[in-house]
């Protein structure tokens, strides 16, 4: 069974579950009467993204750092030919149930860039479980679409990932580790790798380097341009928004960086009308980069004080 990572979530519990994609894993921390709290984070990482910023969440809130499906040391479910195993449809509607299994009916809700699209769609499917929604760095699915297809070039990982099996999938496995390295880095403020904890980088280098793991995020990214982004054109097309406080958090350095509109406005066009906002003086790893900054504006937000639109 996978071990380490345990000096970064001081005070947390492993936690492993059985879910419908088979086996989850969390770290999970905070007093279990407290509002409980879901984190999920994104590619290519796992849920020790949050290291810097769970303990200090986890004072007042029952913290769950989830693994995704195919993520970290979750399981990764087998594909099909529709890739819905990996559709954040399902994917949101599995972690109801699960967080329903553990006793959380109703929740709130963080997610960083993959984790940040399952969490809308789980929101948008499933407002009654869902207290408040922060999206950390992304836009809907259907906007970085169009983006990419406005400008070609834009974002290559998303159309290489989603090339056919096993295209994507053979090229990574020549060098798993520089791929996935030289990734991280170039989404960085800093174009290196020294935002990252040594541990961190540890722990998502686990996971990266597993066959069965890198065609689970090309799955993932196959899911984002079929099913995940039909489901977001669909509801953008009827009208419909999302129910609950919802606060994004951009990148200055990345997702924000000489862009023709904010992350906050896509939203605020699209599926989240009333979304409040703040810029994070970061590159794309908000939690790590600037984690003083992150629970700077999540904080207010989750305790009900979410500040004036900008």
């Amino acid at each position: 069974m996978p071990s380490g990572g345990e000096d970064l979530f001081s005070g947390f519990e492993a936690l492993w579950m059985e879910a419908a994609w088979g086996k989850a894993f969390a770290r999970v921390g905070g007093p279990a009467d407290a509002p409980p709290l879901l984190l999920l984070h994104g590619f290519p990482q796992s849920h020790a993204l949050w290291h810097r910023v769970a303990p200090d969440l986890a004072h007042d809130h029952r913290v769950i750092c989830l693994d995704l499906p195919g993520y970290g040391w979750s399981s990764a479910p087998p594909s099909d030919s529709g890739h819905e195993p990996y559709a954040k449809r399902r994917v949101g509607a599995e972690i109801v149930a699960l967080m329903e299994r553990i006793g959380h009916v109703r929740f709130a809700l963080v997610g960083h860039d993959r984790g940040a699209r399952v969490a809308y769609r789980l929101a948008l499917d499933h407002p009654g479980r869902v207290s408040k929604l922060a999206l950390l760095d992304v836009v809907p699915t259907a906007v970085q679409w169009a983006r990419i297809e406005a400008a070609p070039g834009m974002n290559p990982h998303w159309p290489f990932l989603a090339e056919p099996a096993p295209n994507p999938e053979t090229a990574i496995g020549r060098d798993p580790d520089g791929y996935f390295r030289r990734l991280i880095a170039g989404w960085t403020a800093g174009k290196d790798l020294s935002a990252f904890d040594p541990r961190a980088l540890d722990l998502y280098a686990q996971a990266w380097g597993v066959p069965e793991r890198i065609h689970a995020m090309c799955e993932d990214y196959r899911a984002g341009a079929g099913p995940d982004r039909a489901a977001d054109e669909a509801d953008i097309a009827a009208g419909r928004t999302l129910a609950m406080p919802v606060l994004v958090l951009a990148s200055t350095r990345y997702l924000d960086h000489e862009k023709p509109e904010t992350a906050l406005a896509a939203w605020r066009r699209t599926l989240a009308p009333d979304a409040v906002g703040a810029a994070i003086e970061s590159g794309h790893f908000l939690a790590e980069e600037n984690p003083s900054a992150t629970l700077a504006a999540l904080r207010p937000f989750l305790a009900g004080e979410a500040p004036p639109k900008a």
